[in-house]
Protein backbone atom coordinates (compact mmCIF):
# COMPACT_ATOMS: atom_id res chain seq x y z
CA UNK A 1 0.00 0.00 0.00
CA UNK A 2 1.27 3.45 -0.84
CA UNK A 3 2.29 5.68 1.99
CA UNK A 4 0.17 8.81 2.53
CA UNK A 5 1.61 12.04 1.27
CA UNK A 6 3.13 13.98 4.18
CA UNK A 7 0.89 16.82 5.19
CA UNK A 8 3.90 18.90 6.07
CA UNK A 9 4.55 19.36 2.36
CA UNK A 10 1.51 21.60 2.12
CA UNK A 11 1.72 23.17 5.55
CA UNK A 12 -1.27 21.25 6.88
CA UNK A 13 -0.14 20.65 10.48
CA UNK A 14 0.29 24.37 11.07
CA UNK A 15 -3.16 24.97 9.62
CA UNK A 16 -4.90 22.02 11.26
CA UNK A 17 -8.09 23.06 13.05
CA UNK A 18 -7.98 23.56 16.78
CA UNK A 19 -11.21 23.51 18.75
CA UNK A 20 -14.29 23.87 16.58
CA UNK A 21 -13.68 22.68 13.00
CA UNK A 22 -14.76 25.43 10.56
CA UNK A 23 -15.03 22.86 7.73
CA UNK A 24 -17.88 21.10 9.51
CA UNK A 25 -19.78 24.31 10.21
CA UNK A 26 -19.37 25.63 6.65
CA UNK A 27 -20.46 22.36 5.06
CA UNK A 28 -23.40 22.01 7.44
CA UNK A 29 -24.43 25.63 6.83
CA UNK A 30 -24.35 25.13 3.05
CA UNK A 31 -26.32 21.89 3.46
CA UNK A 32 -29.02 23.75 5.42
CA UNK A 33 -29.31 26.38 2.70
CA UNK A 34 -29.70 23.66 0.08
CA UNK A 35 -32.28 21.83 2.18
CA UNK A 36 -34.37 25.01 2.28
CA UNK A 37 -34.18 25.34 -1.51
CA UNK A 38 -34.91 21.65 -2.10
CA UNK A 39 -37.92 21.69 0.22
CA UNK A 40 -39.87 23.89 -2.20
CA UNK A 41 -41.31 21.91 -5.14
CA UNK A 42 -41.13 23.48 -8.61
CA UNK A 43 -38.31 25.70 -7.37
CA UNK A 44 -35.89 26.64 -10.14
CA UNK A 45 -32.81 27.06 -7.89
CA UNK A 46 -33.31 23.44 -6.78
CA UNK A 47 -32.04 22.40 -10.23
CA UNK A 48 -28.57 23.49 -9.11
CA UNK A 49 -28.27 22.05 -5.60
CA UNK A 50 -26.15 19.03 -4.75
CA UNK A 51 -28.63 16.30 -5.68
CA UNK A 52 -28.43 17.38 -9.34
CA UNK A 53 -24.72 16.61 -9.55
CA UNK A 54 -24.59 13.05 -8.24
CA UNK A 55 -26.42 10.41 -6.24
CA UNK A 56 -26.44 12.00 -2.77
CA UNK A 57 -27.71 15.35 -1.52
CA UNK A 58 -27.58 17.73 1.43
CA UNK A 59 -29.38 15.29 3.77
CA UNK A 60 -26.45 12.86 3.69
CA UNK A 61 -24.03 15.69 4.45
CA UNK A 62 -26.20 16.82 7.35
CA UNK A 63 -26.37 13.37 8.97
CA UNK A 64 -22.71 12.53 8.36
CA UNK A 65 -21.65 15.80 9.97
CA UNK A 66 -24.10 15.22 12.83
CA UNK A 67 -22.09 12.12 13.71
CA UNK A 68 -18.83 14.02 13.29
CA UNK A 69 -19.87 16.93 15.50
CA UNK A 70 -21.40 14.60 18.11
CA UNK A 71 -18.07 12.81 18.49
CA UNK A 72 -16.20 16.10 18.76
CA UNK A 73 -18.63 17.61 21.28
CA UNK A 74 -19.74 14.67 23.40
CA UNK A 75 -16.81 12.31 22.91
CA UNK A 76 -14.52 14.86 24.48
CA UNK A 77 -17.08 15.60 27.17
CA UNK A 78 -17.21 11.93 28.17
CA UNK A 79 -13.46 12.10 28.81
CA UNK A 80 -13.47 15.48 30.57
CA UNK A 81 -16.70 15.54 32.57
CA UNK A 82 -17.64 11.90 32.98
CA UNK A 83 -20.62 9.76 32.06
CA UNK A 84 -23.35 11.41 34.13
CA UNK A 85 -22.69 14.96 32.98
CA UNK A 86 -22.40 13.92 29.33
CA UNK A 87 -25.56 11.83 29.35
CA UNK A 88 -27.44 14.74 30.91
CA UNK A 89 -26.09 17.09 28.22
CA UNK A 90 -27.16 14.70 25.46
CA UNK A 91 -30.60 14.28 27.02
CA UNK A 92 -31.07 18.07 27.17
CA UNK A 93 -30.02 18.37 23.54
CA UNK A 94 -32.46 15.64 22.48
CA UNK A 95 -35.23 17.40 24.39
CA UNK A 96 -34.39 20.69 22.71
CA UNK A 97 -34.48 19.09 19.27
CA UNK A 98 -37.84 17.52 20.11
CA UNK A 99 -39.25 20.88 21.23
CA UNK A 100 -38.16 22.41 17.93
CA UNK A 101 -39.78 19.50 16.09
CA UNK A 102 -43.00 19.94 18.08
CA UNK A 103 -43.05 23.68 17.45
CA UNK A 104 -42.49 23.21 13.71
CA UNK A 105 -45.19 20.57 13.51
CA UNK A 106 -47.82 22.60 15.36
CA UNK A 107 -46.98 25.79 13.45
CA UNK A 108 -47.09 23.96 10.11
CA UNK A 109 -50.43 22.33 10.84
CA UNK A 110 -52.03 25.61 11.94
CA UNK A 111 -50.61 27.60 9.03
CA UNK A 112 -51.67 25.03 6.44
CA UNK A 113 -55.11 24.67 8.02
CA UNK A 114 -55.61 28.46 7.88
CA UNK A 115 -54.42 28.53 4.25
CA UNK A 116 -56.88 25.78 3.35
CA UNK A 117 -59.73 27.68 4.96
CA UNK A 118 -58.83 30.89 3.13
CA UNK A 119 -58.20 29.46 -0.34
CA UNK A 120 -60.15 26.20 -0.48
CA UNK A 121 -56.98 24.47 -1.71
CA UNK A 122 -55.49 21.35 -0.14
CA UNK A 123 -51.80 20.44 0.16
CA UNK A 124 -50.54 17.71 -2.13
CA UNK A 125 -47.82 16.52 0.23
CA UNK A 126 -46.40 17.43 3.61
CA UNK A 127 -48.92 17.46 6.46
CA UNK A 128 -51.89 16.44 4.34
CA UNK A 129 -52.05 12.89 5.85
CA UNK A 130 -52.10 14.38 9.35
CA UNK A 131 -54.85 16.86 8.49
CA UNK A 132 -56.91 14.04 6.98
CA UNK A 133 -56.80 12.37 10.39
CA UNK A 134 -58.31 15.52 11.88
CA UNK A 135 -56.30 18.47 13.16
CA UNK A 136 -56.20 17.35 16.80
CA UNK A 137 -55.56 13.65 16.15
CA UNK A 138 -52.98 14.42 13.49
CA UNK A 139 -51.23 16.79 15.85
CA UNK A 140 -51.12 14.22 18.64
CA UNK A 141 -49.83 11.46 16.38
CA UNK A 142 -47.24 13.83 14.96
CA UNK A 143 -46.08 14.89 18.40
CA UNK A 144 -45.74 11.24 19.42
CA UNK A 145 -43.54 10.70 16.30
CA UNK A 146 -46.01 8.07 15.12
CA UNK A 147 -46.87 10.10 12.01
CA UNK A 148 -44.01 11.98 10.33
CA UNK A 149 -45.00 14.22 7.40
CA UNK A 150 -42.74 15.07 4.48
CA UNK A 151 -40.32 17.92 5.14
CA UNK A 152 -40.60 17.45 8.91
CA UNK A 153 -38.98 14.04 9.24
CA UNK A 154 -35.26 14.70 9.65
CA UNK A 155 -35.27 16.05 13.23
CA UNK A 156 -36.93 12.87 14.61
CA UNK A 157 -34.13 10.91 12.94
CA UNK A 158 -31.59 13.22 14.58
CA UNK A 159 -33.17 12.64 18.00
CA UNK A 160 -32.82 8.87 17.66
CA UNK A 161 -29.26 9.07 16.39
CA UNK A 162 -28.14 11.46 19.11
CA UNK A 163 -29.84 9.36 21.80
CA UNK A 164 -27.90 6.35 20.52
CA UNK A 165 -24.58 8.23 20.49
CA UNK A 166 -23.39 6.92 23.89
CA UNK A 167 -23.53 3.39 22.44
CA UNK A 168 -21.72 4.58 19.31
CA UNK A 169 -19.05 6.23 21.46
CA UNK A 170 -18.51 3.09 23.54
CA UNK A 171 -18.24 1.02 20.39
CA UNK A 172 -15.77 3.33 18.68
CA UNK A 173 -13.54 3.56 21.74
CA UNK A 174 -13.35 -0.23 21.89
CA UNK A 175 -13.00 -0.93 18.19
CA UNK A 176 -13.66 1.35 15.24
CA UNK A 177 -13.86 -1.35 12.58
CA UNK A 178 -16.03 -3.65 14.67
CA UNK A 179 -18.46 -0.82 15.37
CA UNK A 180 -18.59 0.12 11.69
CA UNK A 181 -19.18 -3.53 10.78
CA UNK A 182 -22.10 -3.82 13.22
CA UNK A 183 -23.59 -0.53 12.04
CA UNK A 184 -23.12 -1.61 8.43
CA UNK A 185 -24.98 -4.83 9.16
CA UNK A 186 -28.06 -2.87 10.25
CA UNK A 187 -27.76 -0.70 7.14
CA UNK A 188 -27.52 -3.76 4.90
CA UNK A 189 -30.48 -5.46 6.60
CA UNK A 190 -32.67 -2.38 6.12
CA UNK A 191 -31.72 -2.22 2.44
CA UNK A 192 -32.50 -5.89 1.90
CA UNK A 193 -35.80 -5.75 3.81
CA UNK A 194 -37.50 -2.35 3.67
CA UNK A 195 -39.96 -3.49 6.35
CA UNK A 196 -37.08 -3.26 8.81
CA UNK A 197 -38.13 0.25 9.80
CA UNK A 198 -40.12 2.24 12.34
CA UNK A 199 -43.87 2.74 11.73
CA UNK A 200 -45.15 5.96 10.19
CA UNK A 201 -48.90 6.48 9.94
CA UNK A 202 -48.36 9.39 7.53
CA UNK A 203 -46.55 7.28 4.91
CA UNK A 204 -47.98 5.06 2.20
CA UNK A 205 -45.48 2.29 2.96
CA UNK A 206 -46.02 2.71 6.74
CA UNK A 207 -42.38 3.44 7.50
CA UNK A 208 -40.11 6.38 8.24
CA UNK A 209 -38.86 7.95 5.01
CA UNK A 210 -35.42 8.40 6.62
CA UNK A 211 -35.14 4.82 7.83
CA UNK A 212 -33.14 5.13 11.06
CA UNK A 213 -31.66 1.63 10.65
CA UNK A 214 -30.17 2.81 7.36
CA UNK A 215 -29.20 6.38 8.21
CA UNK A 216 -27.50 5.43 11.47
CA UNK A 217 -24.65 4.05 9.33
CA UNK A 218 -23.88 7.53 8.01
CA UNK A 219 -24.02 8.92 11.55
CA UNK A 220 -21.60 6.27 12.82
CA UNK A 221 -19.31 6.82 9.83
CA UNK A 222 -19.31 10.53 10.65
CA UNK A 223 -18.30 9.80 14.24
CA UNK A 224 -15.53 7.49 13.02
CA UNK A 225 -14.45 10.19 10.57
CA UNK A 226 -13.95 12.58 13.48
CA UNK A 227 -11.72 10.01 15.19
CA UNK A 228 -9.68 9.51 12.01
CA UNK A 229 -9.33 13.24 11.37
CA UNK A 230 -8.24 13.88 14.93
CA UNK A 231 -5.68 11.08 14.67
CA UNK A 232 -4.38 12.54 11.38
CA UNK A 233 -3.72 16.02 12.82
CA UNK A 234 -6.83 17.43 11.23
CA UNK A 235 -6.87 15.53 7.93
CA UNK A 236 -7.49 12.09 6.51
CA UNK A 237 -4.39 10.42 5.03
CA UNK A 238 -4.06 11.06 1.31
CA UNK A 239 -3.52 7.94 -0.76
CA UNK A 240 -3.20 8.64 -4.49
CA UNK A 241 -5.11 5.48 -5.41
CA UNK A 242 -8.03 6.32 -3.11
CA UNK A 243 -8.04 9.90 -4.31
CA UNK A 244 -8.22 8.75 -7.93
CA UNK A 245 -10.95 6.22 -7.20
CA UNK A 246 -13.03 8.75 -5.27
CA UNK A 247 -12.71 11.33 -8.03
CA UNK A 248 -13.58 8.74 -10.70
CA UNK A 249 -16.67 7.64 -8.80
CA UNK A 250 -17.86 11.21 -8.34
CA UNK A 251 -17.38 11.80 -12.07
CA UNK A 252 -19.49 8.71 -12.81
CA UNK A 253 -22.18 9.81 -10.34
CA UNK A 254 -22.24 13.26 -11.96
CA UNK A 255 -22.94 11.87 -15.42
CA UNK A 256 -25.33 9.20 -14.14
CA UNK A 257 -27.15 11.38 -11.60
CA UNK A 258 -27.04 14.73 -13.34
CA UNK A 259 -30.36 16.46 -13.99
CA UNK A 260 -29.80 16.71 -17.74
CA UNK A 261 -33.48 17.04 -18.60
CA UNK A 262 -34.08 19.82 -16.08
CA UNK A 263 -31.01 21.64 -17.40
CA UNK A 264 -32.34 21.39 -20.95
CA UNK A 265 -29.31 19.39 -22.10
CA UNK A 266 -28.78 16.11 -23.88
CA UNK A 267 -29.01 13.10 -21.55
CA UNK A 268 -25.44 11.96 -20.83
CA UNK A 269 -26.28 9.10 -18.46
CA UNK A 270 -24.14 6.07 -19.36
CA UNK A 271 -26.59 3.55 -17.84
CA UNK A 272 -30.36 3.12 -17.92
CA UNK A 273 -31.25 2.79 -14.23
CA UNK A 274 -33.54 4.24 -11.62
CA UNK A 275 -32.11 6.77 -9.16
CA UNK A 276 -30.80 5.02 -6.03
CA UNK A 277 -33.19 4.97 -3.08
CA UNK A 278 -32.71 7.83 -0.65
CA UNK A 279 -34.83 6.64 2.25
CA UNK A 280 -32.56 3.65 2.87
CA UNK A 281 -29.26 5.24 1.72
CA UNK A 282 -28.83 2.85 -1.20
CA UNK A 283 -25.23 1.69 -1.85
CA UNK A 284 -24.64 4.11 -4.73
CA UNK A 285 -25.65 7.03 -2.51
CA UNK A 286 -23.50 5.77 0.35
CA UNK A 287 -20.38 5.45 -1.79
CA UNK A 288 -21.08 8.89 -3.27
CA UNK A 289 -21.04 10.67 0.08
CA UNK A 290 -18.03 8.64 1.28
CA UNK A 291 -16.04 9.57 -1.82
CA UNK A 292 -16.97 13.22 -1.37
CA UNK A 293 -16.07 13.19 2.33
CA UNK A 294 -12.72 11.57 1.64
CA UNK A 295 -11.73 14.20 -0.91
CA UNK A 296 -12.94 17.07 1.28
CA UNK A 297 -11.23 15.96 4.49
CA UNK A 298 -7.96 14.73 2.98
CA UNK A 299 -6.94 18.06 1.50
CA UNK A 300 -6.14 21.42 3.15
CA UNK A 301 -8.14 23.20 0.44
CA UNK A 302 -11.48 22.91 2.25
CA UNK A 303 -9.98 24.15 5.50
CA UNK A 304 -8.44 27.14 3.76
CA UNK A 305 -11.73 27.96 2.04
CA UNK A 306 -13.77 27.56 5.22
CA UNK A 307 -11.73 30.34 6.83
CA UNK A 308 -12.43 32.84 4.06
CA UNK A 309 -14.62 35.79 5.09
CA UNK A 310 -17.18 35.24 2.32
CA UNK A 311 -18.18 31.93 3.96
CA UNK A 312 -18.57 33.36 7.46
CA UNK A 313 -22.35 33.57 7.16
CA UNK A 314 -22.56 29.91 6.04
CA UNK A 315 -20.27 28.94 8.95
CA UNK A 316 -22.53 30.83 11.36
CA UNK A 317 -25.53 28.91 10.03
CA UNK A 318 -23.69 25.64 10.63
CA UNK A 319 -22.86 26.61 14.20
CA UNK A 320 -26.54 27.22 14.97
CA UNK A 321 -27.94 24.46 12.79
CA UNK A 322 -31.09 23.75 14.80
CA UNK A 323 -32.36 27.32 14.74
CA UNK A 324 -31.42 27.78 11.08
CA UNK A 325 -33.08 24.51 10.09
CA UNK A 326 -36.30 25.58 11.84
CA UNK A 327 -36.35 28.97 10.13
CA UNK A 328 -35.58 27.32 6.79
CA UNK A 329 -38.49 24.90 7.26
CA UNK A 330 -40.94 27.72 7.91
CA UNK A 331 -39.58 29.80 5.02
CA UNK A 332 -39.92 26.79 2.72
CA UNK A 333 -43.48 26.23 3.97
CA UNK A 334 -44.46 29.76 2.98
CA UNK A 335 -42.71 29.22 -0.33
CA UNK A 336 -44.75 26.09 -1.02
CA UNK A 337 -47.97 27.89 -0.06
CA UNK A 338 -47.20 30.87 -2.30
CA UNK A 339 -46.24 28.67 -5.26
CA UNK A 340 -49.41 26.62 -4.87
CA UNK A 341 -51.60 29.69 -4.54
CA UNK A 342 -50.12 31.89 -7.25
CA UNK A 343 -47.97 29.48 -9.31
CA UNK A 344 -44.14 29.68 -9.22
CA UNK A 345 -43.72 32.79 -11.35
CA UNK A 346 -40.11 33.87 -11.81
CA UNK A 347 -40.42 37.02 -9.72
CA UNK A 348 -42.15 35.10 -6.92
CA UNK A 349 -39.38 32.51 -6.95
CA UNK A 350 -36.82 35.29 -6.69
CA UNK A 351 -38.63 36.83 -3.71
CA UNK A 352 -39.10 33.49 -1.92
CA UNK A 353 -35.55 32.25 -2.38
CA UNK A 354 -33.73 35.52 -1.75
CA UNK A 355 -35.79 36.37 1.32
CA UNK A 356 -35.49 32.85 2.73
CA UNK A 357 -31.73 32.68 2.23
CA UNK A 358 -31.27 36.21 3.60
CA UNK A 359 -33.34 35.32 6.67
CA UNK A 360 -31.29 32.19 7.35
CA UNK A 361 -27.90 33.84 6.78
CA UNK A 362 -28.86 36.92 8.76
CA UNK A 363 -30.13 34.89 11.69
CA UNK A 364 -26.96 32.79 11.63
CA UNK A 365 -24.76 35.89 11.86
CA UNK A 366 -26.95 37.37 14.59
CA UNK A 367 -26.83 34.21 16.71
CA UNK A 368 -23.09 33.85 16.15
CA UNK A 369 -22.37 37.44 17.20
CA UNK A 370 -24.55 36.99 20.26
CA UNK A 371 -22.71 33.78 21.20
CA UNK A 372 -19.31 35.49 20.82
CA UNK A 373 -20.38 38.41 23.01
CA UNK A 374 -21.66 36.00 25.64
CA UNK A 375 -18.38 34.08 25.56
CA UNK A 376 -16.38 37.30 26.05
CA UNK A 377 -18.59 38.50 28.92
Amino acid sequence: MERPAPHGAVGAPADAPRGRDPRVDVLRGLALLMIFIDHIPRNAPAFFTLHNFGFSDAAEIFVLLAGYSSMVAYGGLFRRAGIGTTLARIARRCLRIYLFQAGLLVATLLIVRAWMDMTGLVPRFGVRPLLEMGLWQGMMRGLSLNALPNYLDILPLYIILLAAFPLVYIGLTRGVWGTLALSGTFWLASNVDHQFNLPNAAAVDDGWYFNPFSWQFLFVIGAALAVAVRGGNGFLPRYPVLTALAAAYLAFSFFQGGSWGEWGLHDLRPLAMEPPDKGHVAPLRLVNILALAYLLFSTPTLLALSRRPFLRAAEACGKHSLEIFAVGCLAALFGRILYRTFEPLWWLQAVVNLSGLALMLGLGLLLDDRAKKKARA
